[in-house]
């Protein structure tokens, strides 16, 4: 038992197609088999019915005879009965035997017959052995003569039939496992084609494994495995775009921190320096910490930049209803600090979206920085919130048209802004939180000839408490692209 059990538990470690076809093999040699018995049951239950209706009709039309002369039991013979294939003897209802005269084969009579006998009424077929040690087929029929009660029981030798339900068994077995090895190569066949795929997957899995290539699968029709082949693609994808974020965050960070590591460099030598020979003149000292501290302000500002354009999903992920106005006030707010000169012209109308605010804030921020950057002194900085759309206009030199389109890449700076403060990120922060939110930015000229920015955010200028459903109490605000 245990032999067994350790072998059925081995076969977990065999190749998925092999475990298939084993399986397909198992579920048609049972199929066979359940099948073949039952084909051979009721084939021999059939042919025994039909071998007792015949019995017991050639029997009812023998006791007529034998009812007639029971002594010479209706002239009855050997021959005839040779020729009939069949034994005959009287069962008489004292347990008296009689058999024909000169019969070499001689039946066993048994408690069915003696109860034929003595109830006179019905039948019975059983299968017996007759005295030569042969299997019978036993019939008895009752039969009246005279006052005394007998049963007329016939018999047939079962070689015959025997041979043939042999036969049949052969038959079923040999065609059984032929079946059962035809199934097997079919069930191999196709768990072979119907793992292909997977194969295919797996091998692309290792290939990833072993080379870091990220080279997706081929998709061939439907179904549960096509659908895993497209996930495993769209998984490939994810990751060669985190790796090409990756290889982005790296490549910028070498790029843009490199000049002010180099300006932070020089000037700290420069204090080590005059730290032996005292060879600054006064006040420059100061003046080269003050640009120190202002260096490593731009340092903070384009480190936390780069690590917020590296993120995935910029958007948090419990975004929150919130009102635009509000996001645009806090936005406003810091932006007149840092451009106390400048006045803001502000009207906001309602907007109510569901997104990140502290993102919207940020994004939002860096266009007013953008405004305040460029703005003259005593300038004014329009600020319009209508409908789904903020607009943020300043008075300042504009963007040239052929400069338009590279805004928002990142890094990009104009040359006539390479000289002022910042990091060349604060656009490609704005564009890449607006899409996050579901909406679009885009860059222009304002009336007054300064830069304008259209920031569209997908929203609803109805407040959500306005917006609830009857029955399901349900919020209904645009939702923030995830």
């Amino acid at each position: 038992m245990t032999k067994w059990l350790n072998r059925l538990l081995a076969i977990r470690e065999w190749p998925l197609r092999d475990r298939l076809a084993v399986l397909v093999a198992a579920a048609v040699a049972s199929a066979v088999a359940l099948t073949g018995v039952a084909a051979w049951l009721i084939t021999r239950v059939t042919v025994y019915n039909q071998l007792d209706s015949e019995l017991v009709d050639v029997a009812a039309v023998t006791a007529n005879w034998v009812a007639v002369d029971i002594e010479g039991m209706g002239g009855l013979d050997t021959n005839a009965l040779k020729a009939a294939n069949v034994t005959v003897m009287l069962v008489r209802a004292d347990n008296r035997v009689s058999t024909l005269p000169g019969a070499t084969v001689s039946l066993v009579a048994g408690p069915e017959e003696f109860s034929v006998a003595r109830r006179q009424q019905g039948s019975s077929a059983r299968t017996g052995v007759a005295s030569n040690g042969q299997p019978y087929r036993i019939v008895a029929v009752p039969l009246k003569a005279g006052t005394e009660s007998y049963a007329l029981v016939l018999g047939r030798p079962l070689e015959a039939t025997n041979n043939i339900m042999a036969t049949l068994a052969w038959s079923l077995a040999i065609f059984g496992l032929l079946g059962v090895g035809v199934s097997s190569a079919i069930g191999f066949v196709i768990a072979r084609s119907a793992l292909r795929p997977m194969r295919r997957l797996s091998e692309a899995v290792a290939h990833v494994t072993d080379t870091g290539e990220l080279t997706p699968v081929a998709i061939e029709g439907s179904g549960e495995v096509a659908d895993l082949g497209r996930s495993f693609n769209t998984m490939l994808d994810t990751l060669q775009s985190s790796r090409e974020r990756q290889r982005r965050l790296i490549a910028d960070a070498g790029h843009e921190l490199r000049t002010p590591l180099t300006s932070l460099r020089t000037n700290v030598e420069l204090l080590v320096a005059d730290e032996r020979s005292r060879m600054l003149p006064e006040g420059a000292r100061t003046d080269i910490l003050r640009d120190i501290a202002g260096q490593l302000g731009e340092f903070t500002t384009l480190v936390g930049d780069l690590v917020h354009l590296s993120r995935e999903d910029v958007v948090q992920p419990h975004p929150e209803p919130i009102d635009l106005r509000d996001v645009v006030r806090s936005a406003i707010a810091r932006a007149k600090r840092r451009g106390p000169a400048l006045s803001f012209d502000v009207e906001l109308n309602p907007l109510y979206l569901v997104g990140e605010p502290d993102s919207l804030e940020r994004a939002i921020t860096n266009l007013l920085d953008n405004a305040v950057k460029f703005s003259p002194p005593g300038g004014t900085v329009h600020v319009l919130l209508e409908g789904d759309r903020l607009r943020i206009s300043d008075q300042g030199p504009g963007i040239p048209d052929d400069e338009l389109p590279h805004v928002f890449d990142r890094f990009w700076r104009s040359p006539s802004a390479r000289n002022t403060p910042g990091s060349g990120l604060g656009l490609s922060i704005v564009a890449q939180t607006t899409k996050a939110h579901g909406g679009w930015v885009k860059a222009g000229h304002s009336a007054e000839g300064g830069a304008e920015f259209i920031l569209r955010l997908p929203g609803s200028p109805t407040p959500p408490e306005d917006e609830v459903s009857d029955d399901e109490s349900t919020i209904l605000l645009p939702k923030v692209a995830q």
